[in-house]
């Protein structure tokens, strides 16, 4: 009796390992006996199932991808780069709030890869990030979106300014009341300089805050509860910065530029 679809593509490594790697081009039995660190005598039989549910082929020792096996395939990674995201710590993810995260970009959480959770001292719990900072005066362009103001970001401003970095700030009304009562001069000197650009967005924005640069992303989540929570999510990879791109891209279209304090 056949195994079902499932089984052959979740309870065997090598067989899940064999499938993905056969995504990207045929390879050789070498090849994959090579990478998959096994030998051939323990291969075979998973490529026999592989090959009795029509999901590989193989000719003259090579191995590729049937129709069936690439429609397939291109199904499964999506779904497993997920789960290795939300395997970082599941217990993260299943107790913040994800809601700002629009649904398209939900369905793309798989492309945030090599993410770091990050728990700060309690020295530096209410600080910028230091590394995200120390890369940011060499990047071309920052974007944040901020509910709440760290006390040390208007002077951190002015050092992007003798930089000549472009910078976008996306605030709720919340935050620019509280601006304008304890940080007026500030936001006036800021407003004054064309490389620097606030945006205020009317709605709520269930997030912590977010901080792009050309080297890294930096997200606090908020809490199921809307609670602050002063862990960082932190990312470098390429793709992520694209996400996170995409993501303040989502919350700009419908933010309006503040002209004047």
């Amino acid at each position: 009796m056949k195994k079902s679809l499932l089984d052959v593509l979740f309870k065997s490594q090598k067989r899940k390992n064999m499938l993905i790697m056969l995504q990207e081009e045929p390879k050789k039995m070498e090849t994959l006996l090579k990478t998959l660190k096994t030998t051939r005598q323990a291969l075979l039989p998973q490529t026999k199932i592989l090959q009795d549910n029509y999901l590989v082929t193989h000719y003259n020792d090579t191995y590729e991808l049937t129709t069936i096996g690439e429609l397939i395939v291109d199904k499964m990674t999506p779904l497993l780069d997920t789960i290795d995201f939300l395997d970082i710590d599941i217990d993260y993810w299943g107790t913040h709030n994800l809601d700002f995260i629009p649904p398209y970009l939900l369905k793309r959480l798989n492309e945030n890869k090599n993410a770091e959770i990050i728990s700060p001292s309690l020295v530096s719990m209410y600080e910028i990030n230091k590394d995200f900072i120390e890369q940011a005066h060499s990047s071309g362009s920052l974007y944040f979106i901020f509910t709440f103001m760290h006390p040390s970001f208007p002077p951190t401003v002015y050092k992007f300014i003798d930089n000549n970095i472009d910078v976008s700030i996306i605030i709720t009304k919340e935050l620019l009341r509280k601006i304008k009562t304890e940080y007026y001069d500030d936001l006036k000197n800021h407003l004054m300089h064309e490389n620097i650009k606030f945006y205020l967005y009317e709605q709520d924005i269930k997030i912590g805050s977010f901080a792009l640069s050309d080297y890294h992303l930096i997200l606090r989540l908020l809490s199921k509860d809307n609670e602050y929570d002063n862990k960082q999510l932190f990312f470098s990879d390429p793709k992520a910065l694209q996400w996170g791109k995409d993501l303040f891209d989502y919350y700009l279209k419908d933010a309006t530029l503040i002209a004047e304090p």
